[in-house]
This record gives C-alpha cells, structure tokens and sequence, in this order.
C-alpha cells in the first residue's frame, strides 16, 4: 500500500487551472502517459524509500529557482514538501 493509497492529495491537486493552461506544478503533463498515469504515482508505489526522493527534489527546486524557475519551482519544492508531510504522517500512524 502506498501513501496515495492512504492520504488524499486532492487538496495539493488543481487540474487543469482556471486558464485551462497545463498545471506545470502538481501536473505537468510531460510525467504523464497517454492513459493519465502519473511518474510521481508510479514512484510512490515502487520506490521502497520515497521520501528520500521527495527530499531531493525539495532540495533540487529550492536550489535551482533563482537560476532556472523562479517562483514556480519553489512552488514545485513546497508540492514534494507537501509529499513527505503527508508520507511521514501516513508513515507514523
């Protein structure tokens, strides 16, 4: 069973936005297969230690922003703070 499994993300999730643009932070479409299945979904539910991925990749947008993304990638470093927020709150209990 994976942390999808066991917490609701919905509130993290808006799709499409309102300009019915692609959400590039909670779903960019270029993680997704034809069929709608997110890489972020398959990784939660392969990898045996998620939340180290979620660390490097807070620690990847937070360092990169000012160079390459900006805001947006800050926005990217709070969604995988909000991943293993909710994995270390499923994982506790």
């Amino acid at each position: 069973m994976s942390v999808n499994d066991e917490y609701d993300f919905s509130k993290y999730y808006t799709r499409p936005n309102k300009d019915n643009k692609p959400d590039m932070v909670n779903h960019p479409p270029h993680y997704q297969s034809e069929s709608g299945i997110e890489v972020i979904d398959v990784i939660d539910d392969f990898v045996d230690d998620p939340a180290s991925y979620y660390k490097g990749n807070i620690i990847k947008y937070v360092l990169r922003y000012e160079k390459k993304g900006g805001v947006e990638d800050l926005e990217k470093a709070r969604w995988y703070l909000n991943k293993l927020i909710a994995y270390l709150s499923v994982k506790e209990d």
